[in-house]
């Protein structure tokens, strides 16, 4: 009966925790039998020095202990390893055992090495042994450096034992994992004689086992009723309880993700989708955790007999397998809303397939629950052969029957009419395959038919549903199209988020969707192949923490707590730099230039903490990055010579700070306001409001001129011109009048007015005065030139215009005209003439004579012009 029992884990495909909970996995044997290993024993001479050093001893020992430990531990594994026969069960349990024994033992070896490199560090400070003619050393510092290397040469031996032990477990493992390989091929490809006699046989089993099966449930009901009832009555709550949270839950919950809306007649097709793969998987898993939750109740009130309890869990685990074809079916097929199928089939084809993959779920699920009733009973194993030759039967005929029907949409759409017929090479897939499980059960391989036959519906449903999962994920990661979903739009409306934004989000929820579909199907399609549960915690386990290339060891799980620490450091990072800069050096009236290099200064100190510890919990080890970096100095000082000059000139400019934020600057053609001091560069923002981005470099070896450096106070001027008939004495007390009448403008230092030259054509004057915020001087300038306008023309005092004169050199009577001509445009620099006046003056009465002469003396004219 034991025969085929691993062959078809249909319960441990469906319900993971079903398999855990019927299957008893032996633990670690604490007394087993073990070789005398002999401990190391330390010198006499050296006792009283090992005294001195109660942590090393204590570790040593410690380690010791747990090796000797481990060494009966792979006495026993090795032993039960070569006995021979056994089960796949038992064989898995010793599987787990080798692994906790690896694991152990590389832990012995893990904590051991720290103290070892101690030891190390301390002989080279100690240096060499004195060599002969050189002084001899004191005698401490001889005996420390002998009990150092004593100790080293324990720690050494226990590393060397504890890698061979290491050694040794892993063969023990290979051999298992081996054993199981030949164990499932050898069961797989068992041959059975199919005869009248090997029916006849199975028939008289089968009433035999009919009847041990009533009495097992008579006197298991009678036993509940009499003993059992208060423990019956209080799982039978619990697991109403746990429907309750599960299913219903589960459907109040996640109802509009996954239920098909008869009020939409043409539902997009990402809704199709994402409807087939949610109601397929969250209902499933809601069902799994019911009939998970169920029987762990009735087992840990000892409501189920050992001969029971594999009964009922193999029926709960036919419901899961059940449901989970029915649901699967009716998602993709959907027979009675074609409006929201997802392949092109007829009603009546939909409605066949589904019927037609359920019988199949149904027969194998049968045949499972009736194997494990022989096996309960204790039946012969011709029975379970017999039931499997029929399960096999029924299953090929299902197929090749279905192979003839007309499942295909019409040519012209209306899923109402009759279908065409299946495509020419789908068909004869169909009739192969059940044409091979019929042959095969045949010919006596029916431990292999059966096998084909789960794996047909079993993998079929489970890559259906992961293929369902990645054209979710795929549509779903489309831009703009998770924007049109229910969470799109929830998104949208809660938290106001934009197109990119959702697009994003779009990304990253189609990413979930495909992980979520490996996750679930992964680790089903290898339960189905013959991998057991603790399989899949050793893969996941060594996925998890040691991945191996070469002698480099990578944990996804330390990198994954690596990232965590990382983004919990730069969020705490960014807090403190707030609660910092609002509460303490806000309140506290700091320059903001000084909040700024502290918050920056922190910011970087953080991060680069945050960052060391990541590497730290992430298993980096950080010598080794060390020995990189100092591998790759004289190519990254090369390479990255601007960058480090920038970063560590951004460091002086923090520590020094020449100018800060909010400084009004000027570095070469560059001219504004300081907004943000970074490492690498400097941000300055024009008063165009545009912002300029200058290495650090440029700033430190170039001279900058800075308008705040100290205080805001500066000094401002205005140039005034007046005419040669003004009074200056005059001149000056108006726009001392004017300045002193400003309250912006300091009194001290004193306004004034400075005459400073006699101009071509004008008195020129400033005006300076100090202002104790520079940002104001263009609004008062404005304002002063406005009044000193206005003050002028009252007074009568005219601003000149510029005076200019032009000379034109001729000869003779030309020459003549130009002096009368360049005089008069003298003149008209007090009074112009107009301009026909000034023509007529420069008309030249030669005109009357050659024609030749007047030409020539156009061209002239335009020479000089050029």
């Amino acid at each position: 009966m034991r025969l085929l029992k691993f062959r078809f884990p249909l319960l441990s495909i469906l319900l993971l925790g079903l398999s855990v909970a019927t299957t008893a996995v032996p633990l670690v044997g604490a007394d087993a039998f073990a070789q005398d290993q002999q401990p190391a024993q330390a010198q006499p001479a050296e006792q009283a020095d090992q005294q001195s050093q109660p942590v090393a001893n204590g570790l040593i020992d410690a380690a010791m202990a747990d090796l000797n430990k481990a060494k009966k531990e792979y006495a026993s594994l090795h032993d039960s390893a070569k006995q021979p026969g056994g089960d796949d069960e038992t064989l898995v349990a010793l599987s787990g055992r080798a692994d906790e024994l690896n694991r152990s033992v590389t832990a012995i070896s893990a904590r051991l090495k720290p103290r070892n490199a101690e030891i190390d560090a301390r002989l080279t400070q100690l240096g060499p042994v004195p060599k002969e003619g050189q002084p001899p050393e004191a005698a401490i510092v001889a005996q420390e450096r002998d009990r150092l290397n004593a100790e080293r040469a324990q720690i050494s031996a226990l590393m060397l034992d504890a890698d061979n032990l290491t050694t040794e477990a892993n063969r023990v493992s290979m051999q298992l994992v081996d054993k199981r390989r030949k164990l499932f091929t050898e069961t797989l490809l068992k041959h059975t004689e199919i005869s009248g006699n090997t029916f006849q046989d199975a028939g008289s089993a089968l009433v035999a086992e009919s009847l041990s099966f009533s009495d097992a449930v008579t006197s298991w009901i009678g036993f509940v009723l009499k003993a059992k009832l208060g423990s019956l009555l209080a799982a039978v709550l619990l697991s109403a309880g746990a429907a309750l949270l599960f299913l219903s839950g589960g459907y109040r919950l996640f109802r509009r993700y996954y239920v098909q809306d008869e009020a939409i007649e043409n539902p997009a097709y990402i809704s199709r989708l994402s409807v087939a793969f949610w109601s397929t998987l969250i209902r499933t898993i809601s069902l799994a955790a019911f009939l998970i939750t169920s029987f762990f109740f009735l087992s840990n009130f000892n409501v189920l007999r050992p001969d029971i309890a594999p009964i009922l869990a193999a029926v709960f685990g036919f419901i899961g397998l059940a449901y989970f074809v029915g649901r699967l079916s009716n998602a993709v097929f959907a027979p009675f809303r074609p409006h929201w199928r997802l392949v092109k089939l007829s009603n009546k084809g939909a409605y066949s397939l589904t019927w037609c993959l359920r019988a199949m779920a149904v027969v194998n699920g049968l045949d499972y629950v009736f194997d494990r009733i022989s096996e309960s009973m204790g039946s012969p194993v011709v029975v379970t052969v017999v039931k499997s030759f029929f399960a096999a039967l029924l299953i090929g005929v299902i197929l090749i029957a279905a192979s003839f029907g007309s499942p295909m949409l019409a040519k012209n759409g209306d899923p109402n009419a009759p279908g065409r017929r299946w495509p020419h090479g789908m068909a004869i897939i169909l009739r192969v395959l059940g044409i091979l499980v019929i042959f095969t059960s045949f010919i006596g391989y029916v431990g292999l038919a059966r096998f084909m036959a789960t794996q047909m519906i079993m993998t079929s449903a489970v890559i259906a549903t992961m293929y369902l999962g990645f054209q979710l994920g795929k549509v779903v990661s489309k831009q703009g199209v998770f924007a049109e979903t229910i969470i799109g739009r929830f998104l949208e409306s809660r938290l106001k988020l934009g197109e990119v934004a959702l697009d994003q989000c779009g990304l990253v929820a189609g990413l979930a969707t495909y992980s979520v579909a490996l996750l679930t199907g992964i680790p089903l399609i290898l339960l189905s192949w013959g991998f057991h549960v603790q399989d899949l915690e050793l893969i996941a386990y060594r996925l998890f923490t040691e991945i191996r290339i070469g002698n480099i060891s990578i944990s996804l799980l330390g990198i994954f707590v690596g990232i965590l620490l990382f983004a919990g450091g730069y969020l705490l990072t960014r807090w403190f730099q707030r609660w910092l800069d609002s509460n303490v050096m806000a309140r506290g009236q700091v320059d903001l230039g000084v909040r700024n290099s502290v918050k920056t200064g922190i910011g970087y100190l953080g991060i680069a903490v945050a960052a060391i510890i990541s590497i730290s919990a992430a298993g980096i080890n950080l010598s080794s990055l060390a020995l990189v970096a100092s591998a790759l100095s004289v190519g990254i000082g090369f390479g990255l010579q601007n960058i480090v000059s920038n970063f560590v000139s951004g460091l002086i400019l923090l520590v020094e700070r020449p100018f800060k934020v909010g400084d009004w600057i000027v570095s070469g053609t560059s001219e504004g306001i300081v907004k943000r001091i970074s490492v690498r560069a400097t941000e300055i923002e024009t008063f165009r409001k545009q912002s300029i981005i200058v290495p650090n470099s440029e700033l430190i070896n170039a001279s900058v001129g800075n308008w705040t450096h100290r205080n805001r106070l500066a000094r401002s001027e205005i140039p005034v011109s007046v005419s040669f008939d003004s009074d200056p004495r005059k001149v000056m007390e108006i726009l001392l009048e004017l300045v002193r009448g400003v309250p912006k403008i300091l009194r001290n230092p004193e306004p004034h007015v400075e005459f400073l030259r006699f101009g071509p054509s004008s008195l020129d004057f400033e005006m300076r005065f100090y202002l104790s915020d520079l940002s104001d001087g263009m609004e008062i300038r404005n304002n002063l030139r406005i009044e000193i306008l206005k003050r002028f023309r009252e007074e009568g005092i005219s601003i000149p215009y510029p005076h200019q004169e032009l000379h034109i050199v001729r000869g003779g009577a030309r020459g003549q005209r130009a002096d009368v001509a360049g005089k008069r445009l003298t003149d008209s620099a007090d009074g112009p003439e107009t301009e026909d006046e000034l023509i007529e003056s420069l008309a030249s009465p030669a005109e009357e004579s050659a024609p030749g002469a007047k030409s020539t003396g156009r061209r002239r004219g335009r020479t000089a012009a050029e």
